[in-house]
This record gives structure tokens, C-alpha cells and sequence, in this order.
């Protein structure tokens, strides 16, 4: 019997790879489209002193994406995100804030936590890595992963990862599905 040996689509780094969700405190704003050269200027910055492996990464106006993988023997994933968050929101307006934002002196921008899973294997990083792609289509801003601009899905696209019609198109899909 010949026994069907199925290759991972998605290569994981060496280290510890991480899937996040960070979100702005303010869920109906679009900050983070509206000045989305700002932070991905922060975030390289970011890259560049404490490196990892962006695996995938999808900006949406009010949250974000990404599964990352860090160097060996480094967890330290939460410095990171501190220094991206940091980073950003210096220079901007503050928003409305709490009195323990005030004490703490923080901008009133982000959420202050954020989601973090440890990737488990290769299927955990596929599910992962196609929910960050279909994640636009999944909140009703594009109706192709393909037309969302602030994705790592173009780079998938053009390594031959995935197809750019990968996903279909939610205009030739109709009914409702519980959300």
C-alpha cells in the first residue's frame, strides 16, 4: 500500500514560533491603516535590534495578525511587542484614557494585552497562517484575500505558496453563517 507523504505548505524558522492578535483599546478605529507606513517603519526598527521571522502578518484598521518565530533559546516575544506598541504611539494624539493609563502613562492607544498561542506543528501553523490571509474577507473589508493590501499574503503569492485566487471570492457565496 503506497502511504501518501504530505509536505508542510508553510516552513517553520528554527525557535519558537507565535501567533498574536494585538488590538487597538478603541475597536472602531482604523489607526493602524491610517498610518500603516508609521508602523510598519516601527516594526522593522523593532526587527532589526530584537531579530525575528515574520512567518505572516495581516494589518487590519483596529488589530493585527502576525506568527512569528524567534531565534533559538528567546521567548521574549512580549519586549518586542512592547517596543512595536511603544513605538508607534509616541508622537500620536493620546485617546481617551482611565486613570490607571494616566498613573501608568500610557497614550490610551492599545489594548494592553494581546493574544499570544504557541504554534504546536506544522497543521497548527497552516490553520494559523490561513486565518491571519482570510482574516479582511472574515470582517467584510475585501471580498478576495488577494485584494487586502497590508497582508503577507502577496509575498505567499509571489514564493508560489498560494494561488492568488486562493480563498475564493465571498460574492459567489451567499447565506449566513452564524456571525
Amino acid at each position: 500500500m503506497d502511504e501518501k507523504v504530505t509536505v508542510p505548505r508553510y516552513r517553520r524558522a528554527q525557535g519558537s514560533t507565535f501567533f498574536f492578535t494585538v488590538a487597538l483599546a478603541d475597536r472602531s478605529s482604523t489607526l493602524l491603516v491610517d498610518h500603516v507606513d508609521r508602523l510598519r517603519r516601527i516594526y522593522r526598527t523593532v526587527q532589526q535590534r530584537r531579530p525575528f521571522e515574520t512567518v505572516a502578518i495581516c494589518i487590519l484598521p483596529e488589530h493585527l495578525h502576525a506568527v512569528w518565530s524567534l531565534p533559538d533559546h528567546d521567548v521574549d516575544f512580549s519586549s518586542r511587542w512592547n517596543l512595536i506598541k511603544g513605538g508607534f504611539s509616541r508622537g500620536l494624539e493620546p485617546q481617551e484614557r482611565s486613570a490607571s493609563k494616566l498613573l501608568k502613562r500610557e497614550k490610551g492607544i492599545w489594548q494592553r494585552r494581546y493574544w499570544e498561542h504557541a504554534i504546536r506543528d506544522d497543521a497548527d501553523l497552516e490553520r494559523h497562517v490561513d486565518y491571519i490571509h482570510f482574516n479582511p474577507v472574515k470582517h467584510g473589508l475585501v471580498t478576495q484575500a488577494r485584494d487586502w493590501s497590508f497582508s503577507s499574503f502577496h509575498r505567499y503569492v509571489e514564493q508560489g505558496i498560494l494561488a492568488a485566487d486562493w480563498g475564493g471570492d465571498m460574492r459567489d457565496i451567499s447565506g449566513h453563517f452564524g456571525e
